[in-house]
């Protein structure tokens, strides 16, 4: 890669999603010229997620801004201490403080849909046991998590769903990057699976630039592609060099 001053948005997917659920943001990202990368979020642990992330936007030739939906906000959030990132963007996220986990944060606010609407999975782990994984039931899938998506499409991500280990909700962030990198923020005001009032909570402690989507669910990056990546956009110019 040649050395560019404009930063590359490194796209991190959340639980029960893939890289695919960032296509139309990705779509609008290339056609304003702005190099883009969207990894496999692996939704094993937050620890090792964000080591996973943190090796990608490190070994990108130039700055980065990481971009996190949902559970990869705090995936960013540790991955964000990598040297060459110099943003984070937070969709439809969580936003934790170091030491704070996910159910800490969830539990500050009333509980959402989320809760009721999880399907319970085990796994294999590499040391010959077993853990615990999550999706999402499909028949309450559309409801929760892509509410203004179009059927066809809901039926499509119901089933494409990947889970995310049970433990990632527990293990808490050993850093903020937020507390040292200039941050943006977009809030789904409609979301059912992460309870608005955490998105505005933990944008507004981090001191982000947020902008609410009215209607928006969950899936606001499949639903409304162009408003989050205008706020990307804003990111990546405000960044630059």
């Amino acid at each position: 890669m040649t050395q560019s001053t404009t930063p590359t948005a490194v796209l991190v997917h959340g639980a029960f999603a893939d890289a695919a659920s960032w296509s139309g943001v990705i779509a609008g990202l290339q056609r304003d010229g702005i190099p883009v990368l969207a990894p496999p979020n692996p939704l094993r642990g937050l620890a090792a997620d964000a080591a996973y992330v943190a090796s990608v936007a490190a070994q990108v030739d130039g700055p980065v801004v990481l971009v996190g939906h949902s559970y990869g906000g705090a995936v960013i959030t540790v991955a964000g201490a990598a040297e060459n990132v110099v943003g984070l963007v937070y969709v439809a996220a969580y936003v934790p403080e170091e030491n704070e986990s996910l159910a800490d944060l969830q539990g500050r606010f009333p509980e959402p849909p989320l809760a009721a609407g999880l399907r319970q999975a085990s796994y294999p782990t590499a040391d010959g046991g077993q853990a615990v994984e999550f999706t999402i039931a499909a028949d309450a899938f559309p409801e929760i998590f892509a509410a203004d998506v179009p059927a066809e499409v809901t039926r499509v991500l119901a089933v494409a769903q990947r889970p995310l280990a049970a433990g990632a909700f527990t293990e808490a962030p050993g850093t903020a990057a937020w507390r040292t990198k200039p941050s943006w923020a977009v809030i789904a005001d409609a979301d059912q699976a992460i309870n608005p009032d955490v998105q505005r909570f933990g944008a507004e402690r981090a001191g982000a630039k947020a902008v609410e989507v009215a209607g928006a669910s969950h899936a606001v990056a499949v639903s409304r592609p162009e408003e989050v990546a205008g706020v990307i956009r804003e990111a990546v110019r405000a960044t630059a060099s």
